[in-house]
């Protein structure tokens, strides 16, 4: 399971669906407004005026080539008096735009009221910047054709919703110090990224902790982990290595990495002082 490739689209022509489950959903999407447009009267021109799109994005929706927005499919709903008919599609179509494995991780994010994560090989995708994104994206091999790597920025910086809900999850991210020491993309990229962490970690519901390259103790050294709790107080652990992922429900294997992940904050520098220690980077930049 990937933690956040395929997020969600703007409104400058949609998203595109995860695989081949997820097409047949949006396909059918795409007949039904195709069908509330023709009883309305309207051609795709006309249609597109009035939800802000040409005529060749509204084929895109309707063929099934593209998703449309949240904010979008309201609007048609509006344009063709659907009386909500395509705006109970949204739930589903959102689930759609991810790979059938990442559909069950994409759901708990929105639904977490603690996510606690321990990178150390890049950031997690829910504090990167863009240009960090588009650089890390870049240096995919096998290349990623460029629509790809727009679509996937697009995505992951949709995730980052999660910091202006409210009430906002508690949100925890370690962070090994070579992580913000490595210039993907280059100095100024890496400025901008550690600029980025500061003005998260003054969020009141974020915490962030450096783990230093000096320290003696590392209960994270098995590699990166994300531990989510939902509203019902079950845990989830998700790993990802390569590609692959795996999430697991298991009430030991769940219990014992998050109290890995509490003894990795206790070896690690303490809020205040990874902050502090932070900004002795940027100066140094």
């Amino acid at each position: 399971m990937s933690l956040g490739d395929d997020w969600e689209g703007n409104d400058g022509g949609g998203r595109r669906p995860g695989d081949e489950a997820g097409k047949g959903v949006v396909t059918a999407f795409g007949k039904n407004m195709k069908t509330l447009r023709v009883r309305a009267g309207l051609d795709r021109e006309e249609f597109g005026k009035r939800i802000g799109y040409s005529a060749a994005t509204v084929a895109s929706f309707e063929q099934g080539r593209r998703i449309p927005s949240s904010r979008t499919i309201d609007r048609a709903d509006e344009a063709l008096d659907a009386d909500g008919l395509l705006s109970a599609w949204k739930e589903e179509l959102e689930q759609a735009q991810y790979p059938v494995f990442f559909q069950g991780m994409a759901a708990l994010e929105k639904a977490a009221i603690e996510l606690l994560s321990y990178s150390a090989l890049v950031f997690n995708g829910l504090v990167q910047t863009e240009e960090y994104m588009r650089a890390l994206l870049a240096m995919r091999r096998p290349a990623l054709d460029q629509e790809t790597i727009e679509q996937r920025v697009t995505a992951r910086l949709a995730r980052q919703d999660i910091f202006d809900r409210s009430p906002g999850p508690l949100l925890s991210f370690v962070i090994t110090e070579a992580v913000l020491r490595h210039r993907y993309g280059g100095k100024d990229v890496l400025r901008g990224q550690l600029e980025h962490l500061l003005l998260i970690g003054q969020k009141q519901n974020v915490e962030i902790q450096v783990m230093p390259l000096d320290c003696e103790d590392n209960a994270g050294v098995n590699g990166p982990f994300t531990v989510v709790t939902r509203k019902d107080g079950k845990k989830f652990v998700y790993v990802e290595a390569q590609g692959i992922g795996s999430l697991q429900t298991d009430p030991e294997q769940t219990a014992l990495a998050a109290a890995r992940y509490g003894i990795i904050r206790s070896q690690a520098l303490s809020p205040r002082e990874s902050l502090e220690f932070i900004e002795g980077l940027l100066e140094s930049l």
